[in-house]
């Protein structure tokens, strides 16, 4: 049976799955929700237990809420998260950032119904609200937790700043992010993010730790995406791109012949690597897959294979920024003066 360990979530928080199960790509998936179900009841049965939703993923909420009506007996297995503060512009449709007290408890309100769930034990921000500063907003949160709605806080696309003012109003327990062999930002001296995190006892929640399927291993060219995937939106999938990143694709490939391990896994497992508050939440529809990311938490690297990975990191360079500008702003964002 397999065993997946624990890892701490935060300083002084609870402990989940140190691999998680995302719930974006799960979304919208019509007439399927008993596929849906049974990846659900898998990932739990495996040990998986730190499940990631938001209120923009599309039915994501209402699936998971459907699933724990009906199998009730699941919810205490799972370590529950969600997000709120991206929200729709009536004037212009685009995405906005809304971070205002009333809306924090708003937005509470609607996920608890949506997921029929009493509590959500980790309640993102989603995106920082460049208008409102960011005491406001936690202080909701801590409204939220002295009202028993939710557990923990987190904070999601977030500038070093933003995270060290928010932590000085109240713990806390992780930063999600987009990290990959792909994507390394938060390394960077200059976004000093990662050692903020580091210094607080701050864990690292890595979303798209597979760089969008780049490296899951089964794409090699634009047809293999459905005519209406999202990810054709997105830089690194465009045909100029694609090639040059599937070029670095195959050189972790060679280094998944020697270790006798898929390319997810690889890089799963790489990611867990990187230290014990590191936890990536890859995301699949596809029972087969999902235990094969899971079975990444059995594969350990020597220091040798962890410089050949480090290395084709530095060597090439990803072509295509990791979103389209029109979300770009969300990332590494600053929060309104106090």
């Amino acid at each position: 049976m397999l065993k997946i360990r624990q890892r701490r979530l935060g300083k002084n928080g609870p402990e989940v799955s140190c691999v998680g199960c995302g719930a974006i790509i799960m979304a919208n998936i019509d007439g399927k929700e008993d596929q849906r179900f049974e990846i659900y009841h898998r990932a739990i049965e495996l040990g998986c237990s730190f499940f990631d939703s938001g209120d923009v993923y599309g039915d994501s909420e209402d699936s998971l809420g459907n699933y724990f009506s009906k199998y009730p007996n699941q919810r205490e297995k799972v370590f529950l998260a969600t997000k709120f503060g991206l929200v729709r512009s009536s004037e212009s449709n685009a995405y906005i950032a809304r971070g205002d007290a009333q809306y924090v408890h708003e937005a509470c309100e609607k996920s608890l119904k949506r997921l029929r769930v009493h509590f959500i034990d980790l309640y993102y921000v989603h995106c920082i609200d460049t208008s409102i500063p960011i005491e406001e907003t936690i202080h909701a949160m801590k409204e939220l937790i002295d009202l028993g709605k939710i557990k923990h806080i987190g904070l999601s696309n977030c500038s070093s700043e933003t995270l060290q003012r928010a932590y000085a109003i109240h713990p806390i327990s992780c930063v999600q992010i987009e990290y990959s062999p792909f994507s390394l930002n938060i390394e960077k001296d200059q976004r000093s993010l990662l050692q903020t995190c580091r210094r607080l006892g701050v864990a690292i929640v890595c979303y798209s730790p597979l760089s969008r399927g780049l490296l899951g291993g089964n794409i090699r060219c634009l047809d293999d995406l459905d005519k209406n995937d999202f990810r054709r939106h997105f830089p690194r999938f465009s045909s100029e791109n694609l090639t040059d990143n599937i070029r670095i694709t195959d050189e972790f490939t060679k280094l998944c012949a020697r270790k006798g391990c898929s390319l997810s896994q690889l890089t799963l497992a790489w990611i867990l690597a990187q230290g014990e508050d590191f936890i990536p939440i890859p995301s699949t529809t596809k029972l087969a897959h999902l235990e094969e990311n899971l079975l990444s938490t059995q594969i350990q690297f020597d220091q040798t294979e962890l410089n050949d990975i480090r290395d084709i990191c530095e060597k090439y360079q990803v072509a295509g920024e990791p979103c389209p500008k029109n979300m770009s702003h969300f990332l590494f964002s600053d929060s309104a003066p106090q």
